[in-house]
């Protein structure tokens, strides 16, 4: 696509990559003549402004200057001192001149340009070339074989590199070798290249074609194989461009084909070495890839020879080319739009004629409107593949679960550059929270190893301050706010005698229980009231110990505690205490409590103390609510107290909260309570936190079992992971410590999870909720039963199955603990389904058009579908949805769907699909409506 373009009949130079702005030096070409036949000659500097859009380049300096030139380089000598901040351009003249010019001097309108001259050359100078490594030395050829190696530094006094070539002959091109400094190539239009070592001074080796019809009119050396360079023939009967490979030079190595004339200049890509320019006298510009021998590329030109092409060293996209028709034009290969060169040419049109009708009716003209020409694009379409200054060297990406992919592209072998090289890509976990997952580890060893009481005492013994250590005694259920009935018992005997702290004593004994004890201590003190009323308490054995003394009325500061305890008046005792005996009164309630009051009592005593003034106070409610067993505000209060952002402080709420929670379950024997909203942020938030350090199967466990509790976030990771990873993989059972009832489950080892895209649609419409069908081999989900029984449910497949033979069911017992302590039931073991409880009714009549049409789209998607992981399961062909759970919108919805399906709108059952599942229940949809979307979204794409 053109980018701009210059009105000169000139041969042309870019400055150097380093140079900025970028520049296109021009000089009067030699030998040919403009329209106006004029013979003056100057050296002129225009500057690439590509944010300008006009056509044309701003001319920034010029020269005139009384030779024509052959050949102009713009080299980059004396940049790095300053001593020429623009570089040098070299000029070859037609006299035998060369010629050294400051184009800083030029630019900034300075006369005296000209730092060196020499006219040491016979004949014209059609051959300049600046060393790539040592930017002071040029090469310079002209005629009778004549090769010079000028120093820029010391330029009166130039070298040869060997002797003269015989026969002598005119020197087209000289250039010097990309990777190794001290070797030099030069062509003759005889077709012969001779190669020089300038180390020895002496010619190495020659290149000819034994057909003897190569012109050579250009010469270029391989950007990175050393050994290999390219020969272009000007003449018309072999309009060919050669690749030679010195290593075997008896031939070419290639021989790229497709002018149909002479190529005049040849131009190789020094930014991607896949890139050789050519132009020839068949009006064409191509480019090629050297390698391969394909035209990559054609350039829109016009219908005049194209005799001198060149890449911009800067901008690699970006060349230039000079015609015979007068100008020079600024292409770039990336392609574009030629709709504003089209524009100017219009605008050229309208502005010779100016404003006014050239026809004499003196009116004025309307703004030209080009004919709209729709068949034929303003677009040029760009290289057929990427240049390599555009492609990816490297690259690297976070992906889901803390991946990191990265990619490389490794260099070409420079021996076999035709080679396709190989692309490597690199996954890694990238961990950042290696405490926090070390810790998760270990949590999650304790949870399936079911060593509670271990990890509880590695916590205490690690605590760092006393409140950490008594949580982590309260949740062992060890010891219990540091009273102990055997260190109880030896302070009572070794008390018998002595009348001292007797109070304490008997408070101690009565807050564990030990009712002997304390009546012991109240005979000894002479307490016969309290002595009996606690023995009335303690049982007959001990009253009618107690019977035989006297009781005395008395009034001490434990009388109100003995009421309470014989009473049972809690709840007025925890509203009066003062909260610095709170671990008095709480151990009077975990004591005495009956199990329907004893979760309120605790919850009481922690509300008063996270209502106190007393940050210390405020803390111990979090003991309070260990002992009710109240996760929601166990969670809440320690959220308060604790930095919920640190990985760490969370990974020490889930540990509390999952070690509570089984130990609710084994000490009172009942089911785990729900899980409130707070508690399933917190457990969400740890689920995500996990599902970013790449923890995935452990992250799942941690997700609650109702839905609508997941945040956004982890509930979009959740989808991915069960729907589209690792769920099928690694199981989707809940964590001990959040599943429904402390169970264990039997999976037989050739158990597979079903994939989560051919989960059953529909089951048999209108069937009994409570008996479904039984599958063998199949992922069991646990339903509510009759007389509120868990059965095993599989929606999998239709026939009648006979149910799994089922363990007997245990007798209900109580467990052992205090007086008044907290108990619970033994959860029953699964019951055995009678088996005319499994059968299927019938679907109702009015609904039976859904299974026909979904399951009839399901058979045309497996009809067309190559992949496999777009096809559908013909088992699932029924959704498990029961008509008599279902919300009428819901039900009317699905007929929606199936007619659009019938009418092959499936965009709109899609739509119809999303407004369902967004005005509804999850509980309601989440068996079937995600695969229902799946069915529907592939139907679509395959168009059935």
């Amino acid at each position: 696509m053109k980018l701009k373009e210059i009105k000169r009949t000139a041969i042309q130079s870019w400055s150097p990559a380093q140079h900025h702005p970028i520049y296109l030096a021009t000089g009067t070409s030699a030998q040919q003549l403009d329209a106006s036949f004029s013979t003056n000659a100057s050296l002129e500097f225009f500057e690439l402004d590509l944010a300008e859009p006009s056509l044309d380049m701003k001319s920034c300096g010029s020269f005139s200057s009384t030779h024509r030139y052959h050949k102009l380089v713009w080299g980059p000598y004396g940049m790095d001192d300053q001593g020429h901040p623009a570089g040098v351009v070299i000029a070859g003249g037609e006299n035998g001149n060369v010629i050294l010019y400051d184009p800083a001097k030029i630019i900034s309108g300075e006369s005296d340009v000209i730092i060196a001259e020499s006219d040491k050359h016979t004949g014209p100078v059609r051959a300049l070339d600046v060393n790539p490594f040592q930017t002071n030395l040029v090469a310079s050829g002209g005629n009778e074989s004549e090769i010079y190696i000028w120093d820029m530094n010391n330029f009166g006094s130039p070298m040869t590199p060997g002797p003269k070539t015989q026969p002598l002959e005119d020197i087209s091109c000289v250039s010097w070798n990309r990777q190794v400094q001290h070797i030099l190539a030069s062509a003759s239009p005889s077709g012969r290249a001779s190669v020089w070592d300038l180390r020895k001074n002496d010619l190495i080796i020659k290149v000819s074609d034994h057909s003897n019809r190569m012109h050579c009119s250009g010469l270029a050396w391989n950007p990175e194989v050393a050994t290999q360079l390219v020969l272009a023939s000007e003449d018309d009967r072999m309009p060919v461009i050669q690749m030679w490979d010195l290593r075997f030079a008896t031939s070419p190595l290639k021989i790229l084909e497709n002018h149909t004339r002479g190529i005049l200049s040849i131009a190789w890509s020094l930014a991607d070495p896949e890139l050789l320019l050519s132009c020839g006298k068949d009006n064409r510009i191509l480019c090629w890839n050297p390698n391969t021998a394909e035209v990559l590329y054609e350039l829109p030109t016009s219908s005049q020879w194209c005799f001198d092409i060149q890449w911009c060293p800067r901008n690699p996209a970006v060349l230039s080319a000079a015609g015979f028709d007068g100008h020079i034009d600024i292409y770039s290969i990336m392609g574009g739009s030629s709709q504003a060169q089209s524009q100017r040419h219009a605008d050229q049109i309208s502005n010779s004629f100016g404003n006014m009708d050239p026809f004499g009716t003196g009116q004025t003209l309307p703004p030209l409107q080009l004919p709209q020409a729709p068949a034929t694009p303003a677009t040029v379409n760009p290289l057929k593949k990427p240049p390599k200054w555009i492609r990816r060297p490297v690259g690297a990406s976070f992906a889901f679960g803390g991946k990191l992919v990265s990619l490389e592209n490794p260099k070409p072998n420079p021996q076999q550059p035709q080679q396709p090289t190989s692309h490597v890509v690199h996954i890694s976990q990238v961990v950042t929270e290696t405490a926090f997952l070390k810790r998760s580890d270990q949590l999650q060893a304790t949870l399936n190893a079911g060593s509670f009481v271990d990890f509880c005492q590695e916590k205490i013994d690690a605590a760092e301050n006393e409140f950490e250590k008594t949580v982590w005694s309260f949740l062992k259920y060890l010891e219990l706010l540091g009273y102990n009935k055997e260190e109880l018992a030896l302070k009572v005997r070794s008390n018998e005698h002595i009348t001292t702290n007797v109070d304490g004593l008997i408070t101690q004994a009565l807050l564990t229980g030990d009712f002997e004890g304390a009546v012991n201590l109240c005979l000894h003190d002479n307490r016969m009231a309290d002595s009996i009323i606690l023995a009335i308490a303690g049982g007959a054995e001990l009253l009618e110990k107690t019977q035989k003394k006297y009781f005395t009325k008395t009034h001490s500061k434990i009388t109100k505690l003995i009421s309470a305890v014989v009473m049972k008046d809690w709840h007025d005792i925890l509203k009066t205490c003062d909260l610095q005996n709170w671990k008095e009164a709480l151990a009077a309630v975990m004591t005495y409590a009956q199990p329907e009051e004893f979760s309120s009592l605790c919850d009481l005593l922690g509300g008063r103390l996270e209502a106190a003034s007393v940050a210390q106070l405020q803390a111990q409610a979090c003991l309070c609510y260990i002992c009710a067993g109240n996760v929601e505000k166990l969670v809440a209060c320690w959220t308060k107290a604790q930095d919920g952002h640190c990985p760490l402080s969370l990974q020490d709420l889930v540990e509390k909260v999952v070690v509570l929670r089984r130990a609710v379950e084994q000490t009172q024997r009942s089911g785990a309570t729900a899980i409130g909203v707070l508690l399933a942020e917190k457990m969400s938030q740890y689920a995500g936190l996990l599902a970013s350090q790449g923890s995935l199967s452990t992250a799942i466990t941690y997700l609650p079992d109702n839905t609508n509790q997941v945040c956004n976030t982890t509930a979009a990771w959740c989808t991915s992971y069960v729907f589209i990873s690792a769920g099928p993989q690694n199981g989707w059972n809940d964590p001990p410590a959040l599943s429904r009832a402390p169970k264990k489950k039997q999976v037989p080892e050739n158990y597979t999870p079903p994939a989560p895209i051919t989960s059953p649609i529909m089951s048999a419409l209108g069937a009994d909720p409570q008996a479904q069908p039984v599958s063998s081999g199949a992922p069991q989900a646990m339903v509510q039963g009759s007389h509120g029984a868990q059965v095993p449910y599989s929606g999998m497949h239709q026939q009648q199955l006979s149910p799994p033979p089922m363990n007997p069911a245990m007798p209900k017992t109580s467990m052992e603990g205090a007086p008044g302590a907290p108990t619970g039931d033994v959860i029953q073991p699964l019951q055995s389904i009678p088996a005319e409880k499994i059968m299927k009714k019938p679907i109702p009549d009015e609904h039976m058009v859904l299974k026909t049409t979904f399951e009839g789209l399901i058979q045309k998607c497996l009809a067309v579908a190559t992949d496999p992981v777009s096809r559908c399961d013909e088992d699932n062909s029924t959704a498990c949805l029961c008509f008599n759970k279902l919300s009428p919108a819901i039900v009317g919805g699905l007929h929606n769907i199936a007619r659009t399906i019938e009418s092959r709108s499936y965009t709109e059952g899609l739509n119809i699909h999303t407004h369902i599942v967004s005005s509804s229940n999850f509980s309601e949809t989440s068996a079937f409506m995600p695969v229902l979307k799946v069915v529907l979204t592939q139907a679509n794409k395959l168009g059935v």
